[in-house]
């Protein structure tokens, strides 16, 4: 596995940052920033999941990470919720719905698996390389 220097480089930052890009688009397409509350709670979990990745990457230690991407997994599953309730106000069609809970599929099945990767390493992190054990 070649090195990633930086949180920008993960596939799954990028997944969770056009999911970001796509939510963006929903507000400014559908009546859904209307219901402010709702809104906020969504724009909310989904900058969770990005930001939660970023975040436990530039802690440099595998069980800080894994503590930041279990955090970015369940507001995935917070926003999973989210939209379930905004489809059920009608704010989108279920095509909508399908697509954007097929991006959250792919970023929690994406971060399961880097979790497990990431238990089973023998690299613990940057702040540990010069550490015996």
């Amino acid at each position: 596995m070649a090195t990633i220097k930086n949180f920008k480089e993960l596939n799954l930052w990028q997944l969770s940052r056009k999911l970001c890009q796509d939510i963006w688009v929903l507000k400014m397409e559908t009546e859904l920033g209307r219901d402010y509350s709702l809104w906020n709670q969504i724009n909310s979990s989904s900058g969770s999941i990005m930001d939660n990745i970023a975040e436990g990457f530039e802690r440099d230690g595998n069980r800080e990470f894994i503590q930041f991407l279990s955090i970015a997994k369940s507001s995935c599953a917070e926003l999973e919720s989210q939209l379930f309730r905004a489809f059920d106000r009608n704010y989108f069609p279920k095509n909508k719905l399908d697509e954007l809970l097929f991006q959250c599929s792919q970023i929690q099945t994406g971060t399961a698996g880097f979790i497990k990767y990431l238990k089973l390493s023998s690299m613990k992190g940057n702040k540990y390389k010069d550490q015996d054990s």
